[in-house]
């Protein structure tokens, strides 16, 4: 499907184009591809070769997403796709994200179907997750609009690198929020995510002063995000630059795809780092994967 023109633009010079999607702003030379590998130029025109293409889908407690204070207790109808915009070297689910066969793995599922399923299954909500939902921008907007048509409610799972453009749109239709705050070192966004940590910072203040529902989670790595410093430097953002009231998910990472040679996050830096949020007076404080 071709892209929302106002999502892209043209190069004057060449047939490139720059994807306004998410905050890599790819430029695309004909015939290939950006970061994420679902969007392609076409002869000047940028075509979501994803659209209607998913990965997973599955009904889920809302807890699981996790958002523990928006609805609790219902189920929300999980969508996920293929490819991310970042390239995270411990990704939980990299599966999907870094590494996939779409061709034999893909579902091909319309937007009346999802919000059909949802309902059937009794969920009061969808939640884009699983990958990276920015990316599937065109699609999950069609479909989300008419979630909200439904009275279904709209959840984004994301790492919240949203281009200047893309926040707008998606604030117009997601009503809650979890954002994977992966660190507070831009060194580590660069090297770990192959992205930046300003962009991130600058997108949850967005999504908190337009009053919409967030929480966060930290996935902390042994010996790469688990300093006491860098945890007092995160919970200091949210109390200071959010708000004591969003909650915090501080969750325990595995090794995998790119990192297997790390340990499991010790527990205890966990409750730590539950301690830390908790003397920064941050009310909601969730522990992950222990």
């Amino acid at each position: 499907m071709l892209v929302n023109n106002n999502l892209y633009k043209k190069s004057s010079k060449s047939q490139k184009v720059r994807c306004e999607i998410c905050a890599n702003y790819c430029k695309i030379a004909d015939g290939k591809y950006g970061i994420c590998r679902q969007h392609k130029n076409i002869n000047g025109e940028l075509f979501d070769e994803s659209f209607g293409v998913v990965s997973s889908l599955s009904p889920d407690p809302i807890e699981k997403k996790p958002l523990h204070h928006f609805m609790p207790g219902t189920f929300t109808y999980s969508i996920g796709g293929f490819g991310c915009n970042m390239t995270c070297l411990h990704c939980q689910n990299y599966t999907i994200s870094q590494e996939y066969d779409k061709k034999s793995r893909s579902i091909k599922i319309s937007p009346e179907t999802i919000v059909e399923n949802a309902i059937r299954y009794g969920c009061k909500s969808i939640a884009w997750t699983y990958n990276e939902p920015t990316i599937h921008l065109p699609f999950n907007r069609i479909t989300s609009l008419l979630a909200r048509k439904n009275n279904l409610k709209v959840i984004y799972v994301s790492n919240g690198y949203f281009s200047q453009k893309s926040i707008e749109e998606v604030l117009s239709f997601v009503d809650a929020f979890n954002i994977d705050l992966k660190s507070m070192s831009q060194d580590f966004y660069k090297k770990v995510c192959g992205a930046d940590l300003d962009i991130v910072l600058d997108n949850l203040k967005r999504i908190h002063n337009e009053g919409k529902h967030l929480e966060i989670t930290n996935l902390i790595l042994n010996d790469y995000n688990d300093s006491i410093d860098e945890i007092t430097q995160l919970c200091d953002f949210v109390a200071q630059e959010l708000s004591t009231d969003v909650p915090l998910h501080f969750s325990r990472a595995f090794p995998y795809y790119k990192m297997k040679d790390i340990s499991p996050t010790n527990p205890e830096i966990l409750f730590k780092a539950r301690e830390i949020a908790s003397q920064k007076g941050i009310k909601n404080i969730h522990l992950g994967n222990i």
